[in-house]
């Protein structure tokens, strides 16, 4: 069976090496813990899927004084050139409330919403560097001044990389172990509590006590068999986005120990992603797979068809449900479509090496370069799109512009534009699949419920574990919001149940 630990030699152990491990492990340490942190992956693939983000957070604020207890160095030209805005709670609630079609668990929504702002000056405490998302998430107004748009404002220094390093530093400066290589596998159980873990490294196995347990382990994104077994027929067939190591390990633990099953257990978070990308992310590449300026363009499948609303609202709250909607198409993949007078608004991702790309002086060269789509097809969608879009409303990035189309299906609502400025462009997409969203029911204090509604003693979790939180959609930020939110409570309760 292995060897066992002394008993005495941790309080809390966390499972996990992203986002939300981390916090739950500084949250611990911050209340007296001696804390372990079990990493599966090796050290060079650690983070989890946070190291593959962007690094945004989606976060309350009330207006700049706000942002700069995040932001502490936000120069004077920044804040005169920028028209920041406001996110409210109130703004927060009607998002989560509204993309998830109102199933999200109010009482975990007001904990992630009422604790974000909170929760990033903490993070903030514990040496996290933020800076305004400039590059994705605003664009310069005909003033001259920058407007940022869609609730999402603050991202850590450098993107998902810098987010993991920084959290990894903090925690390695306050004494905690972190362990790479070690894969949990089973939860201990004495006197009906949980008292430890099973972890597997090198070939070996062995026991290790602690008087707590945060699991923070992941989805089960990177696990073909079960999105094919809960997502449904041809998920297996999807590229994952980030690390390949989210197999669904604690989730099957916490269900094994008794946990109750508790979210969307067919839903997930999937966007628009590189046709031709590897099956998991790719360190080098990071986030830049993705393929987000879709409003300002259209659509089109394998028969040239259009088959989403591409300006339904800002890409924040779009862009998580349709990479489902891609893989549903013939040949699970899409082409998206631009001309040049758009160009100047593509994101950064659009011009990095590893593109599937088409470019073309006429609509109907670029018909025939768009490979396995019908060219009648494709040229008969863009006439019908071009006819039928309105002319007497202003084009405008930073707003619902209200500029759509009239008679056709699926309209466009926002942003729509006629091809017909040259040269066109077109970039080939398929599914990227982020994060899954079933997982295991917690309190608001993030300790795991069993199957009979009871809290498990000695049991927390956080991250893409926690099931409730999101259904069918997704808010842009919201998942390294929440992994840090209720990773700090996981921290913060398993801790106090140690000292008991």
């Amino acid at each position: 069976m292995g060897t066992r630990e002394n008993v005495s030699r941790y309080d809390v152990i966390v499972v996990g090496g992203g986002n939300a491990a981390f916090c739950a492990a500084l949250a611990a340490e911050e209340n007296g813990a001696r804390v372990l942190v079990l990493e599966r992956a090796p050290e060079e693939e650690a983070g989890g899927n946070s190291r593959f983000t962007a690094g945004g957070f989606r976060c309350v604020y009330g207006g700049v004084e706000d942002l700069r207890k995040i932001i502490p160095d936000l120069s004077p030209q920044e804040i005169e050139n920028t028209d920041f805005g406001t996110y409210t709670e109130e703004q927060f609630f009607d998002d989560m409330a509204r993309v998830t079609q109102h199933r999200a668990d109010p009482d975990l929504v007001e904990v992630l919403v009422r604790r974000s702002l909170d929760t990033m000056v903490w993070l903030r405490s514990k040496g996290i560097g933020f800076v305004p998302i400039y590059g994705r998430q605003a664009f310069k107004t005909p003033s001259g001044k920058f407007r940022f748009w869609g609730g999402l404002t603050v991202e850590a220094r450098g993107g998902g990389p810098g987010l993991v390093a920084a959290l990894t530093a903090a925690a390695r400066a306050r004494g905690i172990v972190v362990r790479y290589g070690h894969r949990a596998t089973a939860l201990l159980m004495q006197n009906g509590r949980i008292a430890g873990v099973r972890v597997r490294a090198g070939g070996a196995e062995e026991e290790v006590p602690a008087r707590a347990v945060v699991l923070a382990a992941g989805g089960f994104e990177a696990n073909s068999e079960w999105r094919t077994r809960y997502l449904g027929p041809g998920w297996e067939l999807a590229k994952v986005r980030g690390t390949r190591f989210n197999t669904g390990d604690g989730i099957r633990m916490a269900l094994e120990a008794g946990a109750m099953p508790w979210g969307h257990w067919s839903g997930c978070h999937a966007v628009g992603w590189e046709r031709n990308a590897p099956d998991f992310g790719d360190l080098a590449v990071g986030d830049q797979f993705q393929k987000h300026s879709y409003p300002f363009g259209i659509l089109v499948n394998a028969r040239g068809e259009r088959f989403v609303d591409e300006g339904a609202d800002f890409r924040n709250y779009t862009y998580a449900k349709y990479g489902r909607i891609i893989l549903e198409q013939p040949g699970q993949f899409a082409w998206q479509v631009f001309d040049a007078k758009v160009k100047h608004l593509l994101r950064d991702e659009y011009r990095i090496r590893q593109v599937t790309k088409a470019s073309a002086s006429t609509l109907e060269e670029l018909a025939l370069k768009l490979t396995d789509v019908d060219p009648e097809g494709f040229l008969k969608t863009v006439r019908a799109f071009n006819g039928a879009v309105r002319r007497d409303v202003p084009f405008d990035p930073t707003i619902k512009d209200g500029r759509g189309t009239v008679g056709i299906a699926p309209p466009k609502s926002n942003w729509a534009n006629p091809l017909d400025t040259p040269p066109f462009e077109a970039y080939a997409v398929t599914c990227g699949i982020t994060f899954t969203f079933g997982g295991v029911k917690v309190t608001t204090s993030a300790q795991v419920v069993d199957s009979d509604g009871g809290p498990m003693p000695g049991l927390y979790a956080a991250g893409e574990m926690v099931g409730g939180l999101f259904y069918f959609n997704y808010p842009g930020g919201t998942g390294l919001m929440s992994g840090a939110v209720f990773g700090r409570l996981a921290g913060a309760s398993a801790a106090a149940e140690a000292r008991t």
